[in-house]
């Protein structure tokens, strides 16, 4: 299981929650209405993973915030979800499977994705 990129992101929470009281838009541009019922630091630590996972995807263009939607299982782990043109960009770097941490305290949010390949 090769590893074949890193993502990484943080986001303050302070800046965080003012770019969400400054635009009437952003959470609905950015987060699916599953995620949108999560607390606003949850959510910040989502936002920190999906530009994680843009890095480990290359930054491509065109890709779509919705196309990447991370919820929670029943213990509580992240659970991430790509579908759309997140999974297209996937597939042509041969990536199978994500691995995603996030993390929010001492008014930073993070998050880290490893994408690894069967091949």
């Amino acid at each position: 299981m090769p590893v074949v990129s890193v993502g990484i992101d943080v986001v303050a929470l302070e800046r965080f929650d003012e770019a969400v009281s400054h635009s009437s838009t952003f959470l609905e541009r950015v987060f699916t209405p599953r995620e949108r019922e999560l607390a606003p630091h949850s959510l910040a630590a989502r936002w920190a993973a999906k530009e994680a996972i843009a890095k480990a995807l290359g930054a491509p263009g065109g890709m779509r915030w919705h196309d990447c939607e991370i919820l929670r299982e029943d213990g509580g782990r992240p659970q991430l979800t790509v579908r759309g043109t997140v999974a297209a960009r996937a597939a042509e770097l041969g990536i199978d499977r994500f691995h995603l941490s996030l993390s929010h305290d001492a008014g930073i949010a993070s998050a880290v994705v490893v994408a690894e390949s069967d091949a």
